[in-house]
């Protein structure tokens, strides 16, 4: 930023905090001073020794974001090409386009760093300090900020934005991207109609979540859906939504709710339907034991392959505690899980749908039988020739899944 752009900012942000003005709330007002200010530095840089503003509209577009956006960053925000953006301290800027990343050539000072930082957390409630070294919020626009401080980090901020970019919204939109194919998209939209509890795997970055928010639109307009998750990101097209996100404990330690709490406290909300955005730890048990009672859900979960999520989903209920073991935890597995969707993201930054699984029954040795359904194995998302599609409520729902399949099938 110039000087002469920093000199017009510090003159507008004195009005605003004169005035009493509110950069979320007062954004017309705001940006009537910003554009006054521009053209009377412009005018007396033409009689007074002054540094020039150069392009007016530019200089107060700096500005504005400056004063109700995210500074230097804001143009990377509004950019719907970004994905997401992330500081390796103050002088390291990294943004990705379309899944790949890149260097930018932004240089920040520490101060616009942990200044964009308090602007960024003022809203949501949460704190920053030694003691609490890392937090989770979403930002206004629905994007997801994480940020981890020192001593924890070797003296530098690390800042990652997550951008809400709502591309896809429903199923027809990820065929439409090339992200699943047409069969897939109809078995996927038959089995959330017919109440099949899907677990959305894949490694960070695979498109999970926007997967799970295309699945929530499938869901009958009529339901009525709770939500569950660490922070904020789902975003169900649905007009009964209950959205519950977890809280951070305050300065003294107290008022934490984790997601196990949400999860039992959605189950007294009336749901006909549960939607965990993401399950890591014990609060597997709690979901796993509200789909067995016969409440349809969804949840995603980080995991190399449909196999791999199911292994995981047998082990993370064991740190609910030491009365909890394999041999009641793997059939509760067996019985509340019916289909595996597993999402990649490739080299080149595209992501898809890799593998569509049914889950089975539990054998004697504690294996989960799992029958894949649609797999990719390079010549895109493509119906087994020997898979069988059917599924017990796809009958008692009155679907035919093979003829909805057609040739596919």
């Amino acid at each position: 930023m110039s000087d002469a752009v920093k000199w017009v900012e510090g003159e507008v942000r004195a009005a605003v905090i004169r005035d009493g003005l509110h950069p979320g709330r007062d954004h017309e007002r705001i940006h009537a001073l910003v554009t006054g200010a521009v053209q009377d530095y412009d005018l007396r840089s033409l009689s007074e020794d002054l540094p020039r503003l150069g392009d007016l509209e530019t200089a107060g577009r700096a500005v504005m974001d400056a004063l109700t956006g995210l500074g230097p960053l804001q143009p990377f925000m509004d950019d719907p090409g970004v994905e997401e953006i992330w500081l390796n301290g103050a002088e390291r800027v990294f943004i990705a386009r379309g899944g790949v990343s890149e260097l930018t050539s932004l240089r920040l000072s520490h101060d616009e760093v942990r200044t964009l930082v308090e602007r960024m957390l003022a809203p949501t409630n949460r704190r920053l300090d030694l003691s609490s070294p890392f937090v989770d919020a979403a930002l206004a626009d629905g994007s997801r900020l994480h940020v981890a401080i020192p001593d924890v980090t070797r003296g530098e901020w690390f800042v990652n934005i997550r951008k809400f970019v709502a591309r896809a919204q429903r199923l027809d939109h990820l065929v439409d991207s090339g992200s699943l194919s047409v069969p897939a998209a109809r078995y996927l939209q038959a089995a959330v109609t017919a109440g099949l509890n899907i677990l959305v795997s894949g490694a960070t970055q695979a498109g999970k979540t926007t997967l799970l928010n295309c699945l929530t639109a499938a869901i009958g307009a009529r339901e009525r859906l709770v939500t569950a998750e660490e922070v904020f990101e789902l975003t169900p097209p649905l007009r009964d939504v209950a959205a519950l996100q977890c809280r951070p404990a305050n300065l003294d330690g107290a008022g934490e709710i984790g997601l196990r709490r949400l999860v039992k406290e959605a189950l007294r909300m009336r749901p006909d339907r549960i939607v965990v955005g993401e399950v890591r730890e014990a609060e597997s048990l709690d979901l796993l034991l509200a789909l067995n009672a016969g409440l349809p859900g969804m949840c995603t979960i980080h995991a190399n392959g449909a196999r791999e999520a199911l292994s995981k989903m047998c082990t993370l209920p064991l740190l609910a505690g030491n009365n909890i073991g394999a041999d009641f935890v793997v059939p509760t597995v067996a019985a509340s899980l019916d289909l595996v969707v597993h999402c990649v993201k490739a080299g080149d930054g595209r992501r898809s749908v890799r593998e569509i699984a049914l889950v089975g029954s539990a054998n004697e040795g504690g294996t989960i039988e799992l029958s894949r359904i649609f797999v990719d194995e390079g010549a895109g998302l493509r119906l087994r020739g020997e898979a069988d599609p059917e599924h017990p409520k796809f009958r008692r729902a009155g679907i035919e899944i093979r003829p909805l399949l057609g040739s596919a099938a």
